[in-house]
């Protein structure tokens, strides 16, 4: 409260932006505050179709959520997923929009296709302790040079072998993103 009997209030709008309404003490100051705020635009009533602002409001989620009403694959991340792959120009787009994934992190769009088995929908595995696949291969594989992935799990950011029957790290291939996703399999889509 300030020395003339007056308030600063805030009303948050959407995309960060602040609105400061300055309200006087007492009954007549809240109503008006109220008026004020609940005509300001609210970022969970706002709804994307582009998935670069959508981004660019929400900052970091795994998934798309129910602010986002667009197709679930835009044709400008397939478009950006098809260049970063180094796809051809007159290569089909198809494969892009139908087995691809999106999602925002710091407010940029990122996105992952499964062409290749990809696991753009796991987070990456950490783990240095074997699973019972990779134990049970190593002991009919004994000096294996390398595990499989269908035996490793494609989420492993490790290659692994096998050592007198044990499975061991060869050397880490991978590291997660800042949200547990595989670095190497998730491309930054720049707006158009």
């Amino acid at each position: 409260m300030y020395g003339d009997g007056t308030r600063w209030r805030v009303c948050t709008g959407v995309e960060g932006h602040t609105n400061v309404s300055r309200a006087a003490k007492g009954i007549v100051g809240v109503v008006a505050l109220f008026i004020i705020c609940s005509h300001q635009p609210s970022s969970a009533a706002t709804s994307f179709t582009d998935p670069f602002a959508y981004c660019a409001a929400v900052g970091t989620i795994d998934t798309p959520d129910s602010r986002y009403t667009g197709p679930r694959m835009p044709k400008a991340i397939a478009r950006g997923l098809k260049k970063a792959f180094a796809v051809p120009a007159t290569a089909p787009l198809t494969p892009f929009l139908q087995n691809s994934f999106w999602r925002c992190m710091d407010g940029k769009v990122y996105a992952c296709s499964v062409g290749a088995n990809l696991p753009c929908q796991e987070k990456a595995d950490t783990s240095r302790t074997p699973t019972p696949p990779m134990i049970e291969f190593c002991q009919g594989n004994a000096d294996a040079d390398g595990i499989p992935a269908y035996v490793t799990g494609r989420a492993t950011v490790y290659a692994w072998r096998c050592t007198g029957g044990t499975p061991t790290v060869v050397r880490e291939v991978t590291q997660p993103d800042a949200r547990g996703f595989s670095s190497t399999i998730w491309y930054e889509i720049p707006p158009r």
